[in-house]
């Protein structure tokens, strides 16, 4: 389209996102209205899309990171032909694809965006995968806002574009002036941008964003620049096109007061439909979750003693041998996850993140919306930094699986900041995820292979230290299942535990066995879903059950078994939880244990306790 033809479509996107906030009754149209001018040249010009083959590997990726100016996305969409009027105006209602902030729903949104900060890790993330993996034509386009652009994540990614030569990703900064409140930090300062992009070396161009010609010329410099990321960085106003509205505060987040006479202002409806160029068949065909019929995964003998991150690796090493799907991100502590064993045999398709946890999290949900199935590893603690991609994450229907080493008290000496304690809650609480920890080398080389066939959320909860192996190597386990590790008729206490503290209860059982107590021991490796079976045996055989854990006592096993008697069935009398219930210092993971008061002593003195305070 020439100029005059993507004014007109820019009115038509303007109108057309006033309206459909109007009958909507709430939405986002003067930070739509800002961006119209960009979008239409991007649809009309630039962008290469089939809507009818949304899964088509040569499709580039667009991802509205200011997901809330979604009026703008979907009367994109609307101009293309992908929608009709008819869905056009079920726009924020029950049951509708059209929701307030983009989502997966949607064929044609790769990912859920409106937690602001998050568009562009996503899209380097792809950018990544596309660089590394094969010889792809597609380009990663994101819409940002100006506001989101004090968020640290954005900088993480734009320091990682830089540094890997992304020049397939071109962020398109919308800058509007004004955040929900008033004024952004530089306002219309777009140099000040400007220069720190290039100080992470971006390439830039600085554009009046309603001006057509250069907006349209900014994207041809965009394609042409090579070996770099390229910002374009457009000064707009948001409300454009409306005098009661255009930059003026108060405006954000509302319909406009008299949308019948902004569209009359805004030209009346228009109803040009765009044609948009079809994407370029990529040279390669893309990686497939299918492979090898097998996976070699490694062999313990029982017995031996291997520590649940050293047998992840080694499996995750394997399952990429046999699925060439599988990607894998470390952010910089690879040799302690032991995610360094896949590297080692996979180089291409290891991807350092170095100590950018936000990146890396966001990096993984990009890529496994290219069909990767990614595995993302660091320290169980570190992972909280994440939590807000791994949230969204969920919401973009994403199917990744996370791995949190050095978890607990366990670690010993290295002290609280590096013990993820709050880890089995967070996991918990995203919903559809699984939440897995093992306790052994071969229960966990186990579950990395299972979690490649699951969908949703997967977390991996392993250890630093050295644990027994207790399992053969061809036991299986499957998904909400359990171990019960120790059984008799004469049981009167349950013992539940998962990873370290499966150990202890064992030995604690194995010592009030010698005093004539006999204790059931249940190894519940699956926290969610939770063996709801086995626990409601345990509770009507034992009717007293203690759950250990390696965790603060809020939100982890004892909550997940808490949990399966809160439908009304039979509970048990007792329920006792010990968990870490204070913040640990520096000792041997020996001494962490004792002190959290979950080593097999303190295990065994509960148990006397119970016996003979409320079981006689």
């Amino acid at each position: 389209m020439n100029s005059e033809e993507l004014t007109e479509l820019a009115q038509q996107l303007r109108v057309d996102s006033v309206r459909v906030a109007d009958t909507a009754g709430s939405g986002h149209p003067t930070s739509s209205m800002s961006a119209a001018d960009l979008m239409a040249a991007l649809l009309a010009n630039h962008l290469r899309y089939d809507f009818d083959r949304p899964d088509h590997p040569g499709n580039d990726r667009l991802i509205f990171s200011k997901g809330h100016a979604s009026p703008l996305l979907y009367s994109m969409y609307l101009a293309a032909g992908a929608i009709d009027e008819e869905e056009f105006r079920t726009y924020r209602t029950l049951g509708s694809r059209l929701e307030g902030h983009p989502t997966p729903r949607l064929p044609w949104v790769d990912v859920a965006t409106g937690s602001l900060g998050q568009g562009l890790p996503v899209g380097v993330g792809m950018a990544l995968a596309g660089q590394r993996l094969g010889h792809t034509p597609y380009r990663v386009w994101v819409l940002s806002g100006d506001s989101e652009m004090a968020e640290g994540s954005v900088w993480e990614a734009i320091e990682h574009a830089g540094d890997q030569h992304l020049d397939s990703v071109t962020l398109v900064i919308d800058v509007n002036r004004l955040g929900q409140r008033g004024p952004t930090r530089h306002q219309r300062d777009l140099d000040a941008y400007g220069r720190r992009l290039r100080a992470f070396g971006w390439h830039t161009v600085e554009i009046d964003g309603h001006d057509m010609d250069a907006v349209d010329a900014a994207f041809d410099e965009a394609k042409s620049t090579l070996r770099k990321p390229t910002a374009i960085i457009a000064g707009t106003r948001k409300g454009r096109g409306v005098h009661t509205v255009e930059d003026r505060e108060g405006m954000h987040g509302k319909p406009l007061p008299d949308a019948a006479s902004a569209i009359e202002e805004l030209g009346g409806r228009r109803s040009i439909r765009v044609p948009v160029a079809r994407p370029a068949e990529p040279e390669t065909a893309p990686r497939t979750r299918h492979g090898s019929d097998t996976v070699e995964l490694p062999r313990y003998d029982v017995g031996d003693e291997v520590a649940t991150r050293d047998a992840f690796g080694k499996a995750l090493a394997a399952l990429g041998t046999a699925r060439e799907d599988v990607v894998v991100l470390d952010g910089e502590v690879g040799d302690s996850t032991r995610a360094e064993f896949f590297a080692k045999e996979h180089p291409e398709r290891y991807f350092e993140c170095y100590i950018a946890e936000q990146q890396m999290v966001a990096a993984a949900v990009g890529m496994q919306a290219l069909g990767l199935s990614p595995y993302a590893s660091t320290f169980a603690a570190f992972l909280t930094r994440a939590h807000d991609f791994v949230r969204m994450a969920a919401v973009s229907r994403a199917s990744l699986t996370l791995v949190g080493s050095h978890a607990g008290v366990a670690i010993g000496q290295d002290g609280p900041s590096q013990m993820g304690l709050e880890d089995l809650a967070m996991f918990r609480a995203i919903p559809g995820s699984t939440v897995l920890h093992p306790c052994d080398a071969n229960q966990a080389a186990q579950l990395v292979a299972t979690t490649h066939e699951l969908s949703g959320v997967r977390y991996l909860r392993t250890l630093r230290g050295k644990t027994p192996v207790i399992y053969g190597p061809d036991e299986r386990f499957p998904i909400g299942g359990s171990r019960t590790l120790r059984r008799s008729d004469a049981d009167r206490v349950t013992l539940i535990g998962a990873g370290t503290t499966v150990h202890e209860c064992v030995a604690a059982a194995d010592a009030l066995a010698r005093e004539g107590i006999a204790v059931r021991v249940i190894d519940l490796y699956s926290v969610k879903p939770a063996d709801e079976t086995a626990l409601a045996a345990a509770a009507d055989d034992t009717d007293c059950l203690i759950t250990v854990e390696d965790h603060h006592p809020e939100g982890g096993i004892g909550d997940a078994v808490a949990e399966v008697f809160a439908d009304g069935r039979p509970a048990p009398k007792r329920l006792v939880r010990l968990a870490v219930g204070n913040v640990p210092g520096s000792a041997t993971p020996e001494e962490q244990l004792r002190s959290a008061g979950i080593d097999a002593e303190s295990v065994a003195a509960a148990v006397r306790l119970l016996v003979d305070r409320i079981m006689v």
